[in-house]
């Protein structure tokens, strides 16, 4: 079972500081994909004239972007930094860093879109970096150092920042602490995500800063049950193969009987891109090839 951390006050278009190198203002987007909205961190010392990285600065909100250009005010915005392009995380990102004078950083935009009956949350913004960010490279500031951790899955340019001095990172879309996330073909990946997933494991961070929600205090264990949900989630997928269903439409019903309909085209997504992890690791056939509609059966 996941440790879910549901409870969670955004004071949406409020700075709330968190530690001291670290702010929270909360984009007033909230939806059955955003949570609560979308949290922008501001990575930096308060100081007047203190160097600061934004990370994730949000939907289109002319509100949001007056509440991030005020907690800005008197400090000097060095980099504004993307975990990934999807709509509630990016288009805010160009106004701001022309507001503030800074450059964009992030990795290449998808060569592949999300599917078109992906929550409209995932869909992929046109934002093109100043500077295309890899796994590894460094940004600085005064008293701060982010280093990037490739996440891909969630979405194929998914960046995590690892906050050196505080042995945390800022996991985007790839960990939430309020929900399971969506992985959503074609540019969704369950097995890119699974890897990406032991990599953060491996590295013991102290704590996760989602973009969505609360933070994670004790990500070991939270971890641990995060993937192992994905893999009872493979387990379950095969046992409904066994059962004779052979469609992503027969088997959702079934695993997701106790979840609101209105997530049930997300939740297609997710099955399927399990399947397409299970096809490529040889446990399962799909005709005429993994899509949507395939017909699926144990291998």
């Amino acid at each position: 079972m996941i440790p879910f951390v549901r409870d969670f006050e955004p004071r949406h278009g409020e700075p709330v500081r968190l530690t001291p190198l670290i702010s929270r203002v909360t984009a007033a987007n909230p939806g059955p994909f955003t949570f609560t909205g979308t949290n922008t961190f501001l990575v930096g010392r308060e100081a007047a004239g203190a160097e600061v990285a934004v990370i994730d600065p949000g939907p289109e909100d002319a509100a949001h972007l007056a509440a991030l250009t005020r907690a800005l005010h008197g400090r000097r915005v060095v980099a504004v930094l993307l975990t990934h392009t999807h709509r509630d995380h990016a288009p805010l990102a160009r106004p701001l860093a022309r507001a503030v004078g800074a450059p964009l950083l992030a990795a290449t935009p998808p060569v592949r879109e999300t599917h078109a009956s992906a929550p409209d949350e995932d869909e992929t913004a046109d934002v093109r970096p100043d500077r295309v960010l890899g796994d590894g490279d460094v940004v600085r500031g005064d008293g701060w150092t982010l280093r990037t951790l490739a996440t891909p899955g969630h979405a194929s340019n998914h960046l995590a920042f690892d906050l050196v001095e505080e042995n945390a990172l800022f996991c985007g879309d790839h960990v939430m602490g309020w929900s399971t996330t969506v992985v959503a073909p074609p540019d969704g990946d369950m097995a890119a995500y699974m890897a990406s997933l032991d990599r953060v494991i491996a590295r013991r961070f102290d704590r996760l800063w989602p973009a969505h929600g609360a933070q994670i205090d004790d990500p070991g264990p939270f971890l641990a049950a995060y993937r192992d949900h994905r893999r009872a989630r493979d387990a379950q997928i095969l046992a409904r193969l066994a059962a004779g269903d052979r469609r992503v439409a027969e088997i959702v019903p079934s695993l997701y009987a106790g979840v609101d309909r209105r997530l049930w085209p997300a939740a297609s997504l997710s099955v399927w891109a399990h399947l397409i992890a299970l096809e490529g690791a040889g446990r399962v056939t799909a005709v005429p090839g993994p899509t949507l509609d395939a017909v699926y059966a144990p291998a």
